[in-house]
Parts: structure tokens; C-alpha cells; sequence
């Protein structure tokens, strides 16, 4: 790894609060024709893993039901002395009972909709995922000095 790779890169600590901060994950899995299916998602950060939702007969969830592997990137940032991001290879775990999904989905209208229980009746179209990081990069161009 270059120095300016390494001088760049957030530490855990900073990697961890930027995932709190922040509200938009992109998603990519691999779609059946070889292209990557790139879509944005709403989370929440349980213990340190990414959490979401999404409509059970969605593309990403038939992605993930075929290759489990997904990335997911965060960034924000308006100018390039600004960027910063945090990418995570992980691999998806698809979690379909009603009391799992509802409760993603409660903790998403609370970070997002200011409050609200989502009941397990309410979640019966969607499913839950977890995002299992297995390697971790990032980036803070703020650093750069």
C-alpha cells in the first residue's frame, strides 16, 4: 500500500462513525448477465453491520438469493479535497422471518421517518438483509492536507 493510500485511509473509529452519519449505501450484486445491478439503500447499523430492507421479489434480492457476494460503497462529498468513502465486500444474508424483517423496518422508519413500528404483517412483502463485511477500504481526502 502507498503512503498516500495509507495516509488517506479512515481508521475503524472513523469508518465506523462515517457509516453512522451518513444515509445512502449503494448496493452492487451480480445480475445473471455478468453486469453489476447497482441500487441505493436506506440502512441502519446494527453492532457495527449494515442492515436494510427491501420488497422480497426485487433484483438485488434475486442476485443475492444466486451469489450472496455483494459490495457496498458510502461516500459524500462535493469537491475532490472533500471525498471520502467506505467500502465493504461482504456476502448477504437474506432474512425473511416477519419479527426480523419488522424490526429493520422500525429501526428504519426511526432513523428516517421519525418513528413508527413497522408490525410483522407490515414487512410480509419485504425481507431483511445483513451485510457480513469480509474486507473493508477507505478513503478521506480531507487528510490529504
Amino acid at each position: 500500500m502507498s503512503n498516500k493510500r495509507t495516509a488517506i485511509q479512515m481508521s475503524p473509529e472513523e469508518a465506523a462513525a462515517f457509516l453512522d452519519e451518513q444515509v445512502t449505501v449503494t448496493c452492487a450484486t451480480n445480475g445473471r448477465d455478468g453486469f453489476p445491478h447497482l441500487m441505493p439503500l436506506w440502512y441502519v447499523v446494527r453492532d457495527g453491520t449494515i442492515w436494510a430492507w427491501t420488497y422480497a421479489k426485487s433484483q438485488k434480492v434475486r442476485n443475492l438469493e444466486r451469489d450472496a457476494r455483494c459490495t457496498l460503497q458510502v461516500e459524500a462529498g462535493d469537491s475532490y479535497d472533500q471525498l471520502r468513502g467506505v467500502m465493504l465486500k461482504c456476502a448477504a444474508a437474506i432474512h425473511r422471518d416477519p419479527e426480523v424483517v419488522a424490526g429493520v423496518g422500525t429501526e428504519l422508519a426511526a432513523r428516517y421517518g421519525g418513528g413508527g413500528h413497522v408490525t410483522p404483517a407490515h414487512a410480509s412483502n419485504r425481507v431483511a438483509l445483513q451485510f457480513v463485511v469480509k474486507e473493508t477500504a477507505s478513503f478521506d481526502h480531507r487528510k490529504l492536507g
